[in-house]
């Protein structure tokens, strides 16, 4: 059920082609579409404004109760309708080319089949471009349905349905599907270049090519064992955030969905973490995947040649600097959740620990593939030198708060893992070697973190020194191997975030102290992070009731957004890359327990 236009963040569904990602809800509505990437503008922007953001609706026109699924490991979504008249099922892609392709244009073909008895569809196309301030004109072009704004164009073509006449930037129409019937929509997208005009027959071939395209890279996952199929789907939604021509991996397919009705933690995703897709290379790697982690590293060398051996917490996805953040007064959000950013001002911050994530980035990479290239190398050495210099200043950390900088033990910690992960390196005789200063400096920092981000009384590491409290980035000390996961203080740290932030099956991942006013929902991460610590602990049931209990939180095929509440309700990004991850390392994490 649509609230104030709204549908629950739980009720979409993604498709992609590794460009950019479409959200279709439940009942049908394509809802948000950025075009040609997905940080550009969206052409279908009713996710943030219901009622000025334009959407492009396939729906049955009665009453009826509807399943939905993605046809098995793909991308594809499959949706069944079901009314007192017939059955009806409807395929919605974004296509990718035979051989996994990408041509110039982007296209959505969604497609209409009947079943059994028929059943009446309606049909509206309404796309609004600038964040829903700009509808196009709309114009009978070979009839095909051609909507321009500048130098972007979309194309409709309706296949076996009866088309509307263009009206005032939108168009309408019904048909009805009887068994063994079936009818066509198909969308194609132009940028600066010559618009295609849709054609049914390319159109199914190219439907048919990207379900084989799906289902042979799942394929090469290399898992089977426990909640297999949890782990393809979140596999499967990684990829879709991968952008091909950059291999730059995306944090979230959004921007300013909120981590609590209402509220102001509404942040523009639609950039490439350093820190997130750091933590998707490994993953990754560790389902047998090299293609995408070897562009990724290219991707950053790119990315950071402007500020290295700095690295900016986030970057835009073709490699250059993110755009500054800036809030859209005029579009409403997604109920009324203001202000909408685009851009993110996280760009600015300081935030040390992602130094330690790219570092063990690179580490991993060389433990599962060929090694480094003298350029790598180099970079990683100049990276270590920066942390060197630079890991006593205060920073942002993980959750890129925005009151002042502090000593986040989490950042240090962080440090140090990039520190050693250069030693290691420098003594495998990929980078130069400058181990001796490299190891002086992570030496401080642990002797830092031992003298101020330990807290005696509660046997656990604390957030920072003037933050005596539990923080969930935390548990990553275990994670990344700063600390042994079967040690004491890592027990002593998981019975304190319990003790403080424990939400029923979840964790809060802090409780105080990000500058900004009123609650949010629950960091769905931390409590998969918990699951894969326990795992390495030795706890094995315990990790494995845990997952049991948290891939329940997805949606009804398989995502996650970043946050949820208490209720279940999915809140924030959508789908968020880490969670997607933490989940899949926490399910090998079980699987391999046995083996430690």
């Amino acid at each position: 059920m649509r609230v104030d236009g709204y549908a629950p963040i739980e009720d979409y569904a993604a498709i992609g082609d590794g460009r950019t990602v479409g959200l279709v809800a439940r009942d049908g509505s394509l809802d948000w579409l950025c075009l040609p990437d997905l940080d550009s503008p969206p052409a279908f922007g009713r996710l943030l404004d219901a009622e000025a953001g334009g959407s492009f609706v396939l729906q049955p026109a009665e009453p009826c109760e509807s399943d939905r699924r993605y046809l098995p490991d793909t991308n594809v979504l499959e949706t069944t309708y079901r009314s007192a008249s017939g059955t009806a099922r409807v395929t919605d892609a974004m296509t990718i080319a035979k051989g996994g392709d990408l041509p110039p244009l982007r296209e959505v073909v969604r497609r209409v089949e009947g079943l059994a008895g028929s059943m009446p569809f309606r049909w509206i196309f309404d796309p609004r471009f600038g964040y829903g301030r700009q509808a196009p004109s709309l114009r009978d072009v070979g009839g095909r349905l051609v909507a321009v704004v500048g130098k972007d164009a979309l194309a409709l073509g309706v296949f076996g349905a009866a088309a509307a006449e263009a009206s005032r930037g939108e168009a309408a129409g019904r048909f009805e599907v009887r068994a063994g019937e079936q009818a066509l929509l198909v969308l194609t997208a132009a940028n600066r270049e010559p618009l295609v005009l849709p054609d049914r027959d390319a159109g199914e071939r190219r439907l048919e090519a990207t379900a084989s395209f799906w289902r042979a890279w799942a394929g090469r996952i290399a898992y089977d064992g426990p909640w297999r199929n949890h782990v393809v789907r979140s596999a499967l939604a990684l990829k879709l955030l991968v952008h091909s021509p950059s291999g730059a991996i995306v944090a979230a397919a959004t921007t300013s969905l909120p981590e609590w009705i209402g509220g102001e933690r509404n942040w523009d995703y639609r950039f490439a973490w350093v820190r997130d897709a750091a933590l998707t290379l490994v993953t990754f790697l560790r389902l047998g995947f090299v293609q995408e982690p070897r562009a990724f590293l290219w991707w950053l060398a790119h990315a950071t040649a402007l500020t290295h051996p700095r690295l900016d917490p986030l970057y835009s996805l073709d490699g250059g600097p993110s755009r500054p953040e800036e809030e859209l007064a005029r579009v409403p959000g997604y109920r009324d959740s203001r202000p909408v950013r685009v851009g993110n001002g996280a760009r600015d911050q300081l935030q040390l620990d992602v130094y330690g994530y790219a570092l063990h980035a690179f580490w991993r990479h060389t433990e599962e593939t060929s090694g480094l290239s003298g350029a790598q190398g180099r970079t990683v050495a100049k990276i270590a030198d920066w942390v060197a210099d630079h890991w006593r200043e205060p920073d942002s950390g993980i959750w890129e708060v925005r009151s002042a900088p502090t000593h986040f033990i989490q950042s240090k910690a962080m440090c140090a893992v990039a520190l050693e992960r250069a030693c290691d390196l420098a003594e495998k005789g990929l980078v130069p070697d400058r181990r001796v200063r490299w190891a002086e400096a992570s030496a401080e920092i642990r002797a830092y973190v031992d003298e101020r981000g330990w807290d005696e009384r509660r046997q656990s590491f604390v957030r920072a020194p003037d933050l005596r409290e539990a923080d969930g980035s935390l548990l990553t000390l275990a994670l990344l191997g700063y600390e042994d996961a079967r040690s004491a203080r890592i027990r002593g740290l998981i019975r304190e975030l319990r003790s403080s932030l424990g939400n029923g099956s979840l964790l809060d991942r802090y409780r105080y102290g990000d500058g900004l006013r009123g609650p949010q929902g629950i960091f769905i991460t931390c409590s998969f992070w918990l699951a894969s610590v326990l795992a390495r602990a030795g706890e094995v049931e315990a990790a494995a009731d845990l997952l049991d209990r948290l891939v329940l939180f997805s949606n009804d095929v398989g995502l996650y957004a970043e946050e949820v509440e208490p209720g279940g309700r999915l809140l924030g990004n959508f789908p968020q890359a880490l969670v997607h991850l933490a989940l899949i390392d926490a399910a090998l994490d079980v699987a391999e327990a046995p083996a430690r």
